[in-house]
């Protein structure tokens, strides 16, 4: 195959890949990386299924074209768990029963990662803004919100 080659970071490891001028970084994700995590939702950034982190800063993968990538830093839903042991957000969010269908728990963990690291003591109003660009159409937030306002208590050590 031929295309654009491409050499970045995703969760910490140097990966290379080949993408075609108009592949997403969630195509790259998915279809080349085999990382399967991020889901698309919508296709225009709308619904924050895709969200993952972007050097420091959330995005939707569904936005960023996979040529964009060279010599950048990548996290995803996958990159969470270190060790076998799941992270705080992706244990309380199981403890809270904040999924169902799970289509946007990948891009809420990703969220909520970045709010948490932006604002390791947010309010509950705080929270509903940091996830504000993630639509979830199975839990309501209340149990989403209150898993991230435990996690962020782990975090902090609390």
């Amino acid at each position: 195959m031929s295309g654009i080659a491409v050499s970045t970071i995703v969760n910490g490891d140097r990966v290379e890949f080949l993408c075609q001028p108009e592949e997403t970084l969630l195509d790259v994700l998915r279809d080349r990386l085999g990382l399967t995590g991020a889901k698309e939702g919508c296709g225009t950034g709308d619904c924050g299924a895709c969200s993952v982190i972007l050097d420091g800063r959330l995005v939707c993968a569904c936005l960023v074209l996979g040529a964009e990538l060279e010599g950048r830093r990548v996290e995803t839903v996958e990159g969470l768990a270190q060790g076998g042991r799941l992270h705080p957000l992706q244990q309380k969010f199981l403890e809270h029963a904040a999924l169902q269908c799970g289509i946007c728990t990948p891009g809420l963990l990703m969220a909520a990662k970045d709010l948490l690291a932006r604002n390791p003591d947010p309010t509950e109003a705080e929270i509903r803004l940091g996830l504000a660009g993630n639509l979830c159409r199975c839990t309501g937030y209340d149990k989403i919100v209150r898993a991230v306002e435990d996690a962020a208590r782990v975090l902090r050590g609390a």
